[in-house]
Order: C-alpha cells, then structure tokens, then sequence
C-alpha cells in the first residue's frame, strides 16, 4: 500500500507564522519530542518519500511504529492551527465565547455570564452570523429563566421572541440565496457558458426567481451580495458581459462598504474582482483589465485575505487572467515567457490547485505555443487536457480542446492521423448538448485542407471557410469559439501568410 502523504500535504501548507507557533507551543512541553523530529525532516521535502524518512530515522525507536507517530503529529498541528486561529476567524472567536458562556453558566455564574452573551451577540450581530446569533438568543433565554426564578423581570420575553423571528428569517432567506446560487454555479463550473437551450432556459429561470429579479429583496448585507454575485453569473453564463460587469460591480461595491462581511467572503471577494476583471477583457479594457490583474494579488496583504486557500485562489485566478489579457491582444510571446514562473508556483501549491485552474493554464498554455510556433511543445500541453477524463467539469474547455486538437494537428501536418480525430471528435460532439455550426463547419474544411496537396487549392478553401466564417459569426451563439480560440485570425493567417500572433493584433486594432 502506497505511504499516506496526509501529513506531507498538511506541512506544506502552513504558513512560516504557523510553523513558528506550532515550534514554540511545542518547546514549552517537556520530554522527548520524536514528532518534531519527523516534522524538521518532512518540511524539507519537496516531494513526500516515507522509505527516505525511514531510512533517515533508522537508528531511532520511534520509527517501529511511524503510522501512529505521524498521526500523533497530524492531530498535534491540528491542535497548533486551532490555538493560533482561535480569534483570527469571526466563527472561531464566537465558538470560543459560547464554549465561555457555557462554562459560565454551568457554574451558576449567571451574571458573568450574561456579560459573555451580550458580548458574543454583538459580534454575532455585526459579522451577521446567524447561526451563532440563534444559539446565542437560546443562551439568553436560559439565562431570562433563571432571572425570573430570582424574581428579576427587567428582561421582555416577547421581545426575544421577535429577535429570534427576525434572525430565522434572516436564517432562511440566506439559506434560499445559498440554494440559487448552488444551481447557477452548477451550470457555470459545468459548461462555463449556457451551451443549449436548455440550459439557456435554466439560467433564465433563476434570474427571473422572485428573490432575483427585481426589488432586492435580501434580508442581509451577505444575502445582498450573494443576490448581485448570482445576477452577475446569470449573465457571465449568457455571455452578457455587460450586465455581468454591472452586477458584480454592485457585489464588489456592497462589500467594500462592508468590511467585516467582505474579511470573512474573501473568496466570493477575490471571484468578484476576477469575473469583472474577465469583463474588461471581453469589452477591450485591456487598461483597466491590468490594474485589476494587479489589484487582485495585493488582496493577499489585506486581513482576512492572506490563508492559503485565499493565497491559492489568488494567485490561479490571476495569472490565467494575465494570460487571457495577453492572448486576446495578441501578445503570446508574453505568455510563454511567463510560462517557467507559473510552473515554479504551481509545484509549490501542488494538488492545492483546483481542477478548473489546472486545466485552464494547460489550455492558455497550449494556445500561446501554438500562437508562436511551438507546435510540440503545445501538444504536449493540450494532452494534458485531452487525457483527463473529468465528465461533469468545465465541457466548454474539452470540448473546444478537441476542436483545437484538430488545428493542431492539421498544423504539424499529421494529415494520416487527422481522419482517426475527425471521427473522434464528431463522436464526442454529437455525445454533447451542444450546436455550434461553426464547429461542424471547421471540421468539415479541416477535413478537405487534410487531402489538399497544391497551395492554391488550399487557398481556395480559406477564402471559401473564411466566407462562411463571416455568416456564422453573425450569429452571437456561434462565436463563443473566438472566446477559446481566434479562428478568423488562424484563417487571416494562412490567407495572408503573417503570424497568429500578428492576425490577433489586427482583429482587435
């Protein structure tokens, strides 16, 4: 059985701060301390190797029953991190209290008590967490019991029963936006953009959904922001990118106006900023979309923003952002310079980086090879997408993946090999719920330009591709393509013999 890597994977993501709290907790604990043996050693592996640890410690008792030491450690940092996040987190300080309130109470210490729930509920009150403010509401209730038994009556019962109405419907409504927002998410992370009229129709129905449209109707600064975020994907997954920009504009500015509520959203925060960032990219705004490529990364320095999982978010979603700005301007050569950074990062983040993310940088890779003529070299890259067999994640990148796979291969004149993947490919389109006529339309000249021996004849067929490339790019549902690949400006290319590179930079000039 293959060694867990568990603990490899729980060290490498603590932050230097969390290891210096973990080292400094333990140096106050007496006795022999073979777990901090073992964390000095896996700290500095890049790579988990338990023979290397083994052999390593070979010398040592401990290393007889390794399994249960490593799971002493595992729990040990858990404990550590818990410690030194204790009142980091809104959630973790107001645990913290109720856990105070109940010893209080316990122990028959009913005024201190009280002090301890008002406090929490203020806290509870301001960061709007419900769930704490309920439970807290109950503790005041136990206390107003014990008030009325000493014959103090200074407290009106009806009046905490009408807080604790208002906090469930808060409760509620929240829950329901959370509900709406599951399923819009759904369609977004599955397909990226609404890929039939399916699920055009699904994406119509929840921006038409009575809590949606029209009057805010939110009972809650983060039910509000949830609301315009759901608005905002609803038309990002249209590809109405200018009511997307307005929508999450409005989500930004709500939680900018909202500090407490903004340091415990960071990632709905740091997913606002990228969505409007792919909004100015779409309108052309390449200025603006830069400015906020760089704004993104300084959120790491902000409170609230600077845990891993934030750090990670941050730095995935910005670079396939820079990427994608380069790209649309025609700048690739940018894009493959920046290529060695982006890997360095992302070996140290490891399987901390989602799958979408992951697949995106191997596709933006793979275009920008393709765009400067390292044809291998993005092949290699587009496999990576190719050979993951993921069913339900981003279908718009797979698919159109395999669209690219066809050019690709056309370029590096596999023209025996390009029969077998025009098969493959019709196959797995026809498996999808979606019509692109300009897909079958590509596939169809790619399959005559693969039999075309003379120059000539193949420029007949780009001028023919490129006139009907014209008709059906009228229609806005079909160039959804140029979004993940420029193909008038591959056909540009090969009509008037200029880079890609070049053919992009004219299209947008």
């Amino acid at each position: 059985m293959k060694p867990s890597s568990e603990l490899f994977k729980l060290i490498n993501s603590m932050t230097k701060s969390e290891k210096r709290f973990f080292k400094l907790s333990s140096s106050l604990q007496s006795g022999e301390k073979n777990y901090l043996k073992i964390f000095d050693f896996i700290e500095k592996q890049t790579k988990y190797d338990e023979e290397d640890l083994k052999d390593f410690f070979k010398n040592e008792r401990f290393v007889k029953h390794l399994p249960s030491e490593k799971n002493h450690l595992y729990r040990l940092i858990l404990k550590s991190l818990r410690s030194f996040y204790s009142e980091y987190t809104i959630s973790s300080l107001l645990k913290q209290e109720i856990k105070n309130v109940e010893i209080l109470y316990n122990k028959a210490l009913f005024k201190e008590c009280e002090k301890f729930v008002s406090r929490a509920k203020e806290i509870a009150k301001e960061n709007e967490k419900f769930y704490y403010w309920f439970e807290l509401i109950s503790w005041e209730k136990k206390l107003l019991e014990e008030a009325y038994e000493a014959g103090e009556f200074s407290v009106n019962l009806d009046d905490l029963v009408e807080e604790e109405r208002v906090v469930i419907d808060k409760l509620r409504n929240l829950a329901e936006y959370q509900i709406i927002y599951s399923k819009i998410n759904l369609i977004f992370r599955s397909g990226g953009f609404a890929r039939n009229k399916k699920e055009r129709e699904e994406v119509e129905s929840i921006a038409d959904y009575h809590l949606i449209k029209g009057k805010n109707t939110a009972l809650s600064v983060r039910a509000s922001s949830m609301c315009y975020y759901i608005k905002g994907l609803c038309a990002a997954t249209n590809r109405n990118y200018s009511d997307a920009f307005l929508f999450f504009n409005k989500t930004r500015t709500i939680l900018d106006n909202n500090p407490k509520i903004k340091e415990d959203s960071a990632q709905r925060y740091i997913m606002t900023l990228s969505h409007l960032c792919r909004c100015y990219i779409e309108n052309l705004d390449f200025d603006l979309a830069s400015e906020l490529i760089q704004e993104i990364r300084t959120q790491k320095d902000q409170k609230g923003f600077n845990s891993m999982d934030i750090e990670v978010k941050i730095f995935t979603n910005s670079y396939n952002l820079e990427m994608k700005l380069a790209q649309i301007q025609g700048d690739f050569e940018k894009v493959v310079n920046l290529i060695p950074e982006i890997e360095e990062k992302q070996a140290s983040y490891g399987e901390m980086i989602n799958k979408e993310q992951d697949v995106l940088f191997n596709y933006n890779k793979a275009y920008s090879c393709f765009a400067v003529n390292q044809n291998k070299k993005a092949l290699i890259y587009l496999n990576n997408v190719l050979n993951d067999n993921e069913q339900n994640l981003r279908q718009d990148l797979y698919g159109f993946a395999r669209v690219f796979n066809l050019i690709l291969h056309y370029e590096l004149e596999n023209y025996d090999f390009m029969e077998y993947i025009v098969k493959s490919t019709n196959r797995y389109l026809n498996k999808q719920e979606r019509t692109l006529e300009l897909e079958t339309s590509l596939i169809k000249y790619l399959r005559k330009l693969s039999k075309t021996s003379t120059d000539r004849d193949k420029k007949e067929l780009y001028v023919e591709f490129n006139k009907e490339l014209i008709q059906l790019l009228k229609d806005e549902n079909e160039n959804v393509l140029l979004e993940y690949f420029n193909i008038l400006a591959w056909v540009e290319m090969k009509l008037n013999s200029i880079s890609f590179s070049k053919a992009v930079a004219l299209g947008i000039s």
